[in-house]
């Protein structure tokens, strides 16, 4: 029926929660929390009954508004200037997501009044049709021709890793493809996520022998740049009490392209070796997951200091702060925000020389291949945690302080230097 179950309480006390039909539109007050009379972004609303200036109004558009897509959207609105209205669903069945999220927008927007369909940007991640969400706009009355078209990738789909052989794999490649070309402006997560994406869409144009497309790649990329998706950092403070024994730190999800096989083998050589360590395992769990992880209870019952997922952030935040080293062994890896909140923790990064972490961190925090183990036992034998102020020289970059002007840039200016 498309509707959207979300907790009021878990967004920022600055909203306003309206709703259009099945679907839950959110639209925020101003950032300074003032409650906006009227209509908000329009030229005839108030604040404290006196006369507001024409505010920017975004549509975002998230069917699948959940993990780092949400946080993502939340910090977004708390930090870029504007009036903020969302058509979001719960994060799940990404497929039908992608495939049918578009004609839910239009419909979804039919139900709005005339005047509240105006706006000057409009803000999607690639679980949406752009190409077809363009289109069909382009017959809804009310819509704003000269509406903005952003599009964000967190991930794409040329190197997104399944654990089974999809047939259905160049459909949802296809929907990148067509999205990005209908784009007025593309935005990316990582660098590494940007020329994967433009070496895949090269590949896959070069599989249609009998047509030429001899600059859409450069096009592509003309229109595209790398903005880090902004992390909330105020609350991540480094623990001023030095530990005596190397805390290993695993905060990633429990799925295949995570490679925790690697981890839990390096962690078995260090057992067999002797070297001491605890162990902090966290990171979402789902119904299915590696094998590897049933039993570690049990394998590793005298280093366990917590196994499994926390639901509290303020819980999360303080294991964090009793580790000494965060480890990723990650074969697949779009950015690394749990790395990056476990460094601002104060634990020192132990991280592969591939995917995007070269782009995040020093060399001297990157290992090469079978260098996991030495370095671990480098690290356990002689355990030291950031300083504080080294810990913030490293992730300050990441922060939405860093970013937020990147992103009214982008989606308001199509600056791209």
């Amino acid at each position: 029926m498309g509707i959207v179950c979300l907790c009021a309480g878990a967004f920022p006390k600055s909203f306003w929660l309206l709703w259009w039909g099945s679907a839950c539109s959110l639209q925020f007050f101003n950032q300074r929390g003032a409650f906006l009379y009227g209509v908000a972004g329009r030229g005839d609303c108030t604040e404290k009954g006196e006369k507001m200036s024409v505010r920017r109004r975004v549509l975002i558009v998230e069917p699948y508004f959940g993990g780092s897509h949400r946080q993502f959207l939340e910090g977004l609105t708390r930090h870029v200037e504007a009036d903020f209205v969302f058509l979001v669903l719960p994060a799940r069945k990404w497929k039908m997501r992608m495939q049918l999220a578009a004609p839910w927008v239009i419909a979804e927007l039919e139900k709005m009044p005339l005047g509240e369909r105006r706006f000057d940007t409009l803000l999607a991640s690639t679980f949406v049709d752009l190409a077809l969400l363009r289109a069909l706009t382009g017959m809804l009355p009310g819509w704003a021709p000269q509406t903005r078209f952003c599009l964000y990738f967190h991930e794409n789909q040329f190197v997104y890793p399944s654990q089974l052989k999809d047939p259905g794999f160049f459909q949802f490649i296809g929907i990148n493809f067509n999205s990005a070309l209908a784009a007025d402006s593309l935005a990316f997560n990582s660098e590494f996520n940007r020329q994967s994406f433009l070496a895949g869409v090269g590949s896959l144009l070069k599989k249609a022998a009998d047509m030429s497309f001899p600059d859409t790649v450069e096009k592509l990329r003309a229109k595209s740049r790398v903005i880090f998706p902004g992390i909330t950092l105020d609350g991540v403070a480094v623990s001023v009490q030095e530990s005596r024994e190397a805390v290993i730190v695993w905060n990633h999800r429990w799925e295949a392209d995570k490679n925790p096989e690697e981890f839990f083998s390096a962690l078995r050589v260090l057992q067999t070796q002797g070297v001491p360590f605890k162990l902090l395992l966290l990171g979402q769990s789902f119904r299915f997951h590696p094998v590897c992880f049933d039993g570690v209870k049990e394998e590793f019952a005298g280093n366990l200091l917590h196994c499994g997922f926390v639901e509290s952030r303020k819980e999360y935040l303080r294991l964090l702060g009793r580790g000494t080293v965060v480890v990723s062994t990650a074969v697949h890896e779009f950015y690394g925000i749990a790395v990056i909140e476990a460094v601002r923790a104060g634990c020192v990064p132990l991280l592969p020389a591939r995917l995007s972490y070269p782009e995040l961190f020093p060399q001297k925090n990157l290992y090469g291949e079978g260098e996991l183990v030495e370095r671990l036992v480098r690290h356990c034998r002689a355990p030291r945690r950031l300083s504080a102020a080294t810990a913030v020289e490293l992730t300050r970059c990441f922060s939405w302080q860093a970013v937020a002007g990147d992103y009214e840039d982008w989606l308001f200016t199509g600056n791209l230097d």
